[in-house]
């Protein structure tokens, strides 16, 4: 239906870092069309190279920093399933309400498999950043059946070694993820009138003990203070509402944007 001009047009444009959704509305393709030429047409001279693991001594990522905040935001709100012959998939679930963590996170995507295309999925009120590779269980190895909270997580030596070495990566990885930056206000007597005060706070929240381990084990050692809060009960928040460690997480991490 479509000569060759046409497809590699709609090519170019994916080529680009366009969304396949963006393309076909553009073009008036189908997202199953240009997908199939996706596989049918693009060069092939590039070979995948094996990840860091997978080398005779295995070592750590070329941008360990970008692989902690990959890390951070996979072990938030990502996960990894397998799709076929062997390659398996990473996706990670972002609002729609901050576009540069959507931008930031394909960017660790790139970085971290730059032998990969990256892709966007728009769902409703989130995008969803996902790559393929057979090499994400050799990097994340945290993947397995199941939901993360349902079973142990705990990081590899190595995978130790990169956040402690990169420990605000980290932080902002699972902030971007699973936390937020908000406003809370509170009312005190003074001089016999009620006065109302605004703070800043962050929260965390993730159902997985391990999880939350992990986070408030590096703030421990980035000298941040927080505190266990509950909610419906379970003690799923992890909240940072002291002025000193507020300031420094303003100074690593920031407001979502």
């Amino acid at each position: 239906m479509y000569d060759m001009g046409t497809r590699k047009r709609a090519l170019a444009l994916m080529a680009q870092g366009r969304s396949l959704n963006s393309v076909s509305r553009e073009t008036g393709i189908s997202r199953y069309a240009i997908r199939s030429w996706q596989t049918r047409l693009e060069p092939r001279e590039r070979v995948s190279k094996p990840c860091p693991r997978c080398r005779e001594t295995p070592g750590f990522p070329e941008d360990p920093a970008v692989y902690a905040y990959l890390l951070g935001l996979y072990l938030g709100d990502g996960c990894i399933s397998a799709h076929r012959k062997g390659v398996y998939v990473m996706r990670v679930a972002l609002d729609n309400a901050w576009p540069g963590i959507i931008d930031t996170c394909e960017t660790a995507m790139r970085t971290v498999r730059p032998d990969n295309r990256v892709c966007r999925v728009r769902r409703q009120g989130c995008v969803v950043v996902c790559a393929a590779s057979k090499h994400w269980p050799c990097l994340f190895p945290q993947h397995g059946p199941g939901k993360k909270h349902e079973r142990p997580i705990a990081l590899e030596p190595w995978q130790q070694a990169v956040v402690d070495a990169h420990p605000w990566d980290f932080v902002r990885g699972l902030i971007h993820s699973d936390g937020c930056r908000i406003t809370n206000w509170t009312t005190r007597m003074v001089a016999g009138e009620r006065k109302r005060y605004e703070y800043p706070r962050y929260f965390f929240t993730n159902k997985s003990d391990d999880i939350r381990s992990l986070y408030t084990g590096t703030l421990d050692r980035l000298g941040v203070e927080w505190t266990p809060c509950t909610r419906d009960g379970n003690p799923y928040n992890i909240s940072v509402a002291k002025k000193a460690s507020v300031a420094l997480m303003d100074t690593h991490v920031g407001p979502k944007h």
